[in-house]
């Protein structure tokens, strides 16, 4: 009735369990490769779970897998502590592997969401029953080897930030320096520096004011183009005047009838008209002469300026070259605030990570010292464990020594009971001879008897015939 129960509630477990059932073959080709190793990897096999599970293979499987997660060996399965009075302690060697592996089982089991493991499990398992326990078991290795590689890849990360961090310090120490040698200015130049400065600033001065005066100077230039041109609109409309009244006097010329009076006054206003117009042209000539005059000090004003312009882009090279020093500056202070900013922001993963890091060195410290209290308790318990082994070893011992006196006294007793063995053979064979002896006298008596009563029946018939 007992395994009956136990297929019902592991065929329930598969209905309701969390974790998925895998094939036997998939079972053994795992356990073969996470878990088992060398001779015993090679002759686990197919067999050892289905049709029929074996006991001891599945208890070695159950030992190794204990061994893996706990570093639980196989061989402390066998030192239980027990207590000095028990009677006739080699009875527990055979239940004390059993009764560990069920114990830690039990504990380790729920955490496979297997919650009814039984002693029935080892000693006496099922196939439907092993292949789900042992599935549970795979499916909590596979996640427990998935966790192992995130924590691993968080580690490897981890150490790559610290990495680049010392890195990015090491830029930004560098930058700084850089940045300090391109703003300091050595002792040795800083009277050169000091004299480019002044002479940058009386040129630029000068160059502001030669600017001014051609500035002026052009505004003159243009003013007189405009009375130029003024001018000679003006002379072109003269001589077109001219030309017109030429005509008109050829035209008067050839219609002139009137008296010469007349001619003469209109003689001497044309002369007069002409002197004008002569005057003008000359006073227009000596506007010219001086326009030129103006044009070519402009030209020299021009070359000048060429070379002050030359100067001036000289100087702006120098310039565009202190600029791009400055922009170099400026954006290496750039990169300093944002490797700053990236500083402080590993900073502050550093300290995350640190103070996640004094969370876990604080566990470990704390499961150290449990650990370490547990060996002690271990360690004590094995002191007592060999302690009782000491006085269980003389027990036996002595019970050696009693069972080899049992033994010389059961050999002295058997001896005895030969030697009475054989008296009571010779005996028996003196009473067989005795026996036989009076058997055969029995039977001579009663030989004698039955011929006695054969002789006195006759002779009883022959007095009843003679009577």
């Amino acid at each position: 009735m007992s395994d009956q129960q136990c297929e019902r509630d592991g065929a329930a477990g598969m209905n309701e369990n969390t974790f998925p059932v895998y094939k036997v073959d998939t079972i053994v080709q795992f356990y073969r490769t996470e878990v088992l190793s060398g001779q015993e990897a090679k002759h686990f096999t197919k067999n050892d779970i289905t049709p029929a599970p074996k006991p001891e293979s599945i208890q070695r499987l159950y030992m190794r897998v204990l061994q893996l997660l706990f570093r639980f060996r196989p061989e402390c399965h066998y030192t239980v502590p027990l207590c000095e009075n028990i009677q006739y302690p080699m009875l527990y060697e055979w239940v004390t592997p059993i009764m560990s592996v069920y114990m830690r089982m039990c504990q380790f089991l729920p955490l496979c969401h297997v919650y009814d493991f039984s002693l029935n499990d080892l000693l006496n398992p099922k196939s439907k029953r092993t292949i789900t326990i042992l599935s549970a078991i795979q499916n909590f290795l596979h996640f427990r080897k998935q966790r192992l590689e995130v924590t691993s890849a968080h580690q490897q990360s981890f150490r790559s930030d610290m990495d680049r961090l010392q890195a990015y310090t090491r830029e930004i120490k560098e930058a700084e320096r850089k940045i300090e040698k391109l703003t300091t200015i050595p002792p040795e130049q800083q009277a050169e520096a000091k004299e480019l400065a002044a002479v940058l600033a009386e040129l630029t001065a000068n160059t502001q004011h030669e600017y001014q005066d051609a500035n002026a100077i052009n505004e003159k230039v243009a003013q007189c183009k405009t009375e130029v041109a003024e001018m000679s609109q003006k002379l072109t409309q003269r001589k077109v005047d001219v030309a017109t009244l030429k005509d008109e006097i050829a035209k008067l010329k050839s219609q002139i009838v009137e008296s010469p009076e007349e001619l003469k006054n209109e003689m001497e206003k044309m002369k007069e008209n002409v002197k004008s117009i002569r005057m003008s042209k000359e006073l227009a000539d000596e506007r010219l002469v001086e326009l030129q005059m103006l044009v070519q000090c402009a030209s020299q004003v021009e070359s000048e300026i060429q070379v002050l312009l030359k100067q001036l882009q000289d100087l702006q090279s120098s310039m565009c070259k202190t600029n791009q020093q400055k922009e170099e500056v400026q954006s290496l202070a750039a990169m300093n605030e944002t490797l700053q900013k990236e500083l402080k922001s590993l900073s502050s993963e550093e300290a995350q990570m640190k103070r996640a890091l004094a969370m876990k060195l604080d566990k470990e410290s704390k499961q150290q010292i449990r650990r370490q209290k547990k060996k002690e308790v271990k360690d004590q318990q094995v002191k007592n464990i060999y302690g009782q082994y000491d006085k269980i070893h003389q027990k036996r011992e002595e019970f050696v020594k009693m069972i080899e006196e049992s033994n010389r006294e059961t050999k002295q007793f058997k001896e005895k009971m030969q030697k009475l063995r054989e008296k009571c053979n010779q005996q028996t064979q003196k009473a067989q001879e005795f026996y036989d002896r009076l058997l055969t006298t029995l039977e001579q008596y009663n030989n004698r008897i039955e011929s006695i009563v054969v002789e006195t029946n006759a002779d009883t018939l022959k007095m009843k015939s003679h009577f």
